[in-house]
């Protein structure tokens, strides 16, 4: 853990920090509440031990300000004058105990041990919560195909081991989906899943975000912010798109890999994390190797286990299943009829789940609380006419809508303001990478009609 160290009396306080760090802490020591203050206000520290009695800013100062500036920073107050009349003021602030000097480092271990168990309960139910908010958007694969069932009972078995997975297929299929079905049937499903979503990101944000860095490392890095890894600590992380990243940071994720140690931004401590790693691409990978454009290596770190979802025009079967369960979470509670579940397994739904969603989601809008209809479903114009029977679109179908380019147009100016100009986001919608989202929108002459929104 990192700690800081206060105490008026610089020897003592040098003393307790340097036998913090040969106890495998990283601690720093200072000799007044005014340069404490300063220090938390400009980086983040796990526990702070100040010594109460100090002047002009004593140790109930600095308690106050700590937990103004880092709530989550656990302070121990160090005091010759222990009592109850010192520590019921200092526990009713917020400190976590009180040490009375002269005390051994066995004492002061003991409380980091207990701080330490403190910290770890707070992020395995931070990360409970994170799950059960992603619980009916991330449920189970619904669905009753051979395809599917197959999946899942992979899913079921590679779960039981910390073997690296590599989750394939088209987007929009489900990829995360299934990397979240491992970690909560897994042992880390009481940990953190953590996600980076790799073609998002330039290099060095790809970097910052996975591993971290220390304060300075860039411009505008203020203090120490720990990476994506660190947060899985214990528990899983989901690299999303792993295809997309480039050959100089295969290199530093293949190092990662083989060790499962790296270094924060900027920074020369070696940091080891227990994290078991699911990554998953829409590309064709194995023809990534052949042409040279993804390590061998790399490639055979991540696919130790890898598992294929079809696409939805491969379990057909399974439409209609997936429609109800959609238009339920969605909020739509009357039955779907027979003929409009028919129609929307008629089509191959390029952009699979995702698109069978926003179409879902669209119709529903347009409904406006009347019963879905074909002429609320956004289909290509074949597709209508063979459900319907005739060549012509309902009333209220949004006429002008009927080519395959026409409907792909919309569907950019739909995810583009679902995701309020933010074209990154907007190219997640859509499951397509934020380049070929550049070229879809200069194709129809969209790319200027909106600045970009950074996240």
């Amino acid at each position: 853990m990192k700690i800081l160290v206060i105490d008026d009396e610089v020897r003592t306080a040098q003393m307790l920090a340097d036998q913090l760090c040969e106890a495998g802490h990283e601690a720093r020591a200072l000799s007044s509440g005014e340069a404490a203050i300063e220090a938390i206000e400009q980086e983040p520290f796990d526990v702070v031990f100040t010594d109460l009695k100090m002047a002009p800013v004593d140790g109930l100062a600095v308690l106050e300000a700590v937990k103004r500036l880092s709530p989550e920073t656990e302070v121990v107050l160090m005091t010759a004058y222990g009592s109850v009349e010192t520590a019921v003021p200092a526990m009713k602030q917020g400190a976590y105990d009180y040490l009375g000097k002269p005390f051994g480092l066995d004492e002061a271990a003991l409380l980091l041990d207990r701080i330490g168990e403190k910290r770890r309960l707070r992020r395995e139910n931070a990360a409970l919560r994170q799950e059960l908010r992603s619980t009916d958007r991330f449920a189970e694969m619904v669905g009753t195909s051979a395809a599917l069932a197959k999946v899942k009972e992979l899913v079921a078995k590679v779960s039981q081991s910390d073997s690296t997975v590599l989750v394939l297929g088209e987007s929009g299929v489900g990829k995360e989906l299934v990397a979240r079905m491992i970690h909560r049937q897994s042992r880390r499903a009481g940990r953190a899943f953590a996600v980076v979503h790799a073609a998002a990101l330039p290099d060095t944000l790809l970097e910052s975000e996975l591993f971290g860095y220390e304060r300075g490392a860039f411009t505008g890095a203020q203090g120490r912010k720990p990476g994506r890894l660190e947060e899985a600590q214990g528990g899983t992380l989901f690299l999303d798109e792993i295809g997309e990243i480039s050959a100089a940071f295969q290199v530093k994720l293949l190092r990662f890999l083989q060790d499962k140690s790296f270094l924060r931004l900027g920074g020369s401590q070696v940091i080891t994390v227990d994290a078991r790693v699911i990554a998953a691409t829409n590309r064709d990978i194995e023809a990534e190797v052949r042409a040279g454009k993804f390590r061998e290596d790399l490639y055979y770190r991540l696919s130790v286990f890898p598992i294929t979802v079809p696409p939805l025009r491969e379990r057909r079967t399974d439409i209609a299943h997936l429609a109800r369960h959609i238009l339920v979470r969605l909020g739509y509670n009357r039955p779907a009829s027979g003929g409009l579940l028919e129609l929307l397994a008629d089509y191959d739904w390029p952009g699979n789940v995702r698109e069978l969603e926003n179409v879902l989601e669209r119709a529903m809008i347009m409904a406006s609380g009347e019963e879905l209809g074909y002429q609320h479903i956004q289909l290509p114009e074949p597709v209508l006419a063979r459900g319907t029977g005739t060549g012509v679109r309902g009333q209220g179908s949004g006429q002008g809508q009927s080519s395959l380019s026409e409907m792909e147009e919309q569907m950019l100016r739909d995810a583009l303001s679902k995701a309020g100009g933010n074209k990154a986001k907007a190219a997640r919608l859509l499951g397509i990478t934020r380049r070929m989202l550049y070229t879809k929108l200069a194709k129809y002459g969209m790319a200027e009609e909106s600045e970009e929104v950074t996240e």
